[in-house]
């Protein structure tokens, strides 16, 4: 080999060894309870006060699936529910910091049959804001985080 040959390969096993580093990896894809592989998610049923919580978990969900590559139509297992909150309340006295729940009720068919209910509550504090206004957005933000969360917890123990 030559001094130039032997230069380009080591630059081409420097630039794998880096390329192997990235932090790209294959995913496992899902295996859910029931042995399906794949999950279509209908609208969450809203039985709150807040407009968008049942979309932002639906969507929440749809996305998880998305990045198993486990989401899409003819999927043999189908993910439904409801989705509700508590008023929020003071989380310590003088109210400068207000506590909000979201209740998500899961359940996992597949092949039309009913594999799993599950009850997921997750809760958040958030800071009430200078008004009603700013008090709002922050509790829709922390309501939407939950929702991010309990999809996870819905996916997890959907899994076999």
């Amino acid at each position: 080999m030559t001094r130039g040959s032997e230069t380009g390969v080591a630059l081409l096993v420097a630039g794998l060894v880096a390329a192997a580093g990235c932090g790209y990896q294959v995913s496992a894809g899902l295996k859910l309870r029931g042995g399906a592989e794949r999950a279509a998610v209908r609208p969450f049923e809203n039985l709150s006060t807040d407009p968008s919580v049942g979309v932002a978990v639906t969507a929440a969900l749809r996305e998880a699936l998305a990045r198993r590559g486990a989401s899409g139509d003819g999927a043999r297992a189908l993910i439904e529910g409801e989705v509700s909150t508590d008023p929020a309340a003071p989380s310590f006295g003088g109210g400068a910091t207000q506590r909000v729940a979201l209740m998500v009720k899961a359940r996992l068919l597949v092949d039309g049959k009913l594999v799993l209910e599950r009850l997921f509550r997750r809760e958040s504090d958030f800071l009430a804001g200078a008004d009603a206004l700013e008090a709002e957005a922050r509790r829709a933000q922390a309501l939407r985080r939950l929702a991010g969360e309990a999809a996870r917890d819905v996916l997890s123990a959907f899994e076999e």
